[in-house]
């Protein structure tokens, strides 16, 4: 099961702290550091943190964990979540992409 999944505080932090730029940079920090110790196929890009698991549980609950980490950064948090569930596959957060690149390679060559 593959979770592409984002998620940011909005409103103000619930300690009451400043934020002038408006980064949510220490809040991600703290999801993706969940998503890293979880032990699970990961990815994360400027946009959006990729999980791979054997599972809906398995990963769900490192999703869930991702957001609770986050909450302390804000009085509301947003979670947006697209998932593949592919019972039976594995290495598709890598054989997605390799089957991708073989596509455009074998386009370019007609």
């Amino acid at each position: 099961m593959l979770i592409a999944f984002s998620v940011a505080p909005s409103g103000a932090p619930r300690d009451g702290a400043e934020n002038p730029d408006a980064s949510v940079h220490d809040a991600v920090a703290a999801a993706v550091q969940v998503v890293r110790d979880s032990g699970l196929a990961h990815r994360t890009t400027s946009m959006f943190t990729e999980i791979e698991g054997p599972d809906w549980d398995t990963v769900m609950d490192v999703v869930k964990r991702a957001t609770e980490a986050v909450m302390p950064f804000g009085s509301r948090v947003s979670l947006v979540l697209k998932a593949d569930i592919r019972p039976g596959h594995s290495g598709e957060i890598d054989g997605k992409i390799e089957r991708l690149e073989a596509a455009i390679e074998d386009a370019r060559q007609r």
